[in-house]
């Protein structure tokens, strides 16, 4: 058994949407995709005034591929055109599978928008095969309380499992797709070994902290491509850190991607705008 290496490093770029902080490690001019992980944006940390004007997400559709937004600080309130609505809390998950179609909005519910506070997400989007694009759409919220947070034997490191199975427990979301997804607490001096991950793609991006794996260090900011050499990988932090990590089999097909939609060929792409204008994604919100 040996352990992964990293690869590179890839800094998220700075992009603000309006007054939301933002930097986006993926997708960045050294990596397209990391298949089948699409897109992640990083929002904050930042801190809104009171009487503020919160999130700028307001109703948009998607086509072809799963959402899924950690609310690291703060609060967020989903609504979609499927009929689910939702506010998640700090340390909450939302899994959304757009599917064949789905119009959503993810903005600030009336007290954060009086009171302000500290706001800190991450957006991940994950890619579906070309057999489930057109799955139904589906939406799971998750309070921090309904993510199993397990621990090591030393205290030092937490696993908070989204999805997939972890020292036999699962994690509240079924993935279509087998996805492994986690957030990982690593306090000052934790290490956390994860193996039989040969031949998987793994997500890993430093949201605070550093960690150091097989080495080499990794400070906040980073998205961190991991070698596909080896079997297992160990993931240290000398003073602290959290970290998005995640590990799902590669689909291996075309993508194409127009906004909101991902598909696998160009008249897919069509096809979706075209289903969109016509109102097949829904009702309004």
């Amino acid at each position: 058994m040996s352990d992964k290496t990293i690869k590179r490093l890839h800094p998220a770029l700075r992009d603000d949407i309006g007054d939301l902080l933002t930097q986006r490690p993926l997708p960045n001019p050294h990596l397209a995709q990391l298949d089948p992980f699409l897109f992640l944006n990083h929002h904050g940390p930042q801190v809104y005034a009171p009487n503020n004007h919160g999130l700028p997400f307001g109703p948009h559709p998607h086509r072809g591929f799963e959402t899924v937004t950690f609310i690291v600080e703060g609060m967020l309130t989903h609504k979609d055109s499927a009929g689910h609505e939702s506010i998640i809390r700090e340390g909450g998950v939302q899994w959304m599978t757009a599917g064949r179609g789905i119009v959503h909005a993810e903005v600030s519910p009336a007290e954060f928008l009086q009171d302000g506070g500290p706001l800190e997400l991450l957006q991940l989007w994950v890619n579906l095969p070309g057999s489930l694009k057109m799955t139904a759409p589906a939406y799971t919220g998750l309070q921090r309380g309904d993510i199993p947070a397990i621990g090591s034997a030393d205290g030092r490191v937490t696993l908070n499992l989204v999805a997939g199975q972890w020292q036999g427990r699962s994690g509240p979301v079924n993935s279509l797709t087998g996805v492994f997804m986690s957030t990982i607490e690593l306090q000052a001096g934790g290490s956390l070994r994860v193996p039989e991950l040969r031949g998987r793609t793994l997500l890993l991006y430093v949201v605070r902290g550093a960690i150091e794996v097989g080495g080499d260090l990794a400070s906040a900011f980073n998205l961190v491509e991991i070698n596909d050499e080896g079997d297992s990988l160990e993931i240290s932090s000398e003073a602290g850190a959290l970290v998005l990590f995640g590990h799902a089999e590669a689909l291996r097909e075309p993508v194409v991607a127009h906004g909101p939609f991902v598909m696998n060929t160009r008249e897919e792409i069509v096809e979706a705008i075209n289903d969109y204008q016509a109102g097949k994604f829904g009702g309004t919100l």
